[in-house]
């Protein structure tokens, strides 16, 4: 990534029941013009998983805010807990969307992200012009969501090394396939920071989001009835093993609507990474 634009880091100020905090939203090709590109991350990823995406979008003139949900990555973790859930998460774009002075914008989301695209795009007015649904559909099964239930609430906290944190980061997102060196270093430098304190790495978001995940994870996930309800064309991009997403319920996508497409990614899971051509390019086409 050294020989691409690098993005900008700003605060933006947002508000739930336990009062303010703070958003972290990473803006590439700040003042092109058109419309821009939001990218929201999954579960317990951050904004920097959008940079190769985001490279290629600023270099077709595109301006793209990458976004760190609430108590991920750069941004403030919230007071109560509780309050980490889809309407939240609404609301914090809606006000980054208010920050940055659009009315309307392309939208990528992976798996959270996609649910939080969703959301929106169901809403009368919704200010989603074109959708991207990376590996997440209206229906989720048990069996996945317990999976990552697993993973995020009995992992370890802290790790001696970097090397040790990546070790482990490769472990849990196997599913997204085969990543060179460079791609699986850029995913750990992002997702742990080093805590003077402990003099340990730890990961960039709130443990608490796994207390408050435990309470609909033995539950399947539907959202039929907000699909029909969403009124800008979709690109449903899905990993060919991915247990998040299987190929029955793109095809029920497909059939329920006709401006929907959809790409398979062969040799991975939940999620496709975005940051191998083969994902970006289908992505960059659709946008355009």
């Amino acid at each position: 990534m050294a020989d691409h634009p690098q993005p900008i880091l700003h605060r933006v100020r947002a508000m739930s029941l336990g009062g303010f905090h703070h958003l972290a939203v990473w803006e590439w090709g700040a003042g092109a013009p058109g419309v821009p590109v939001i990218c929201v991350h999954g579960l317990t990823r951050q904004a920097r998983d959008f940079d190769t995406l985001a490279a290629t979008l600023v270099a077709q003139g595109r301006r793209v805010l990458c976004i760190d949900i609430v108590g991920r990555g750069r941004s403030d973790w919230l007071r109560d807990p509780a309050q980490y859930h889809l309407l939240q998460y609404a609301a914090d774009v809606n006000t980054v969307l208010a920050w940055a002075h659009v009315d309307q914008v392309d939208w990528v989301g992976t798996s959270l992200g996609g649910l939080i695209g969703m959301t929106l795009a169901a809403q009368p007015g919704a200010p989603l012009r074109r959708m991207v649904l990376n590996d997440i559909g209206p229906y989720i099964p048990a069996s996945a969501l317990m999976r990552i239930g697993r993973y995020i609430g009995t992992g370890p906290q802290s790790f001696a090394s970097l090397d040790a944190a990546q070790a482990h980061l490769q472990q849990i997102l196997a599913p997204y396939g085969a990543l060179d060196a460079w791609q699986w270093r850029h995913l750990a430098e992002h997702s742990y920071r080093h805590d003077p304190a402990q003099g340990h790495w730890v990961a960039r978001h709130d443990p608490a989001i796994a207390r408050t995940y435990r309470q609909w994870q033995f539950l399947s996930v539907d959202l039929w009835r907000g699909w029909k309800a969403v009124a800008c064309p979709v690109l449903v991009m899905r990993g060919a093993s991915s247990d998040f997403l299987s190929a029955d319920v793109v095809d029920r996508m497909c059939r329920q609507r006709s401006d929907v497409q959809h790409i398979e990614v062969p040799g991975c899971g939940h999620a496709p990474s975005l940051l191998a051509a083969a994902q970006v390019e289908p992505i960059a086409r659709f946008l355009s």
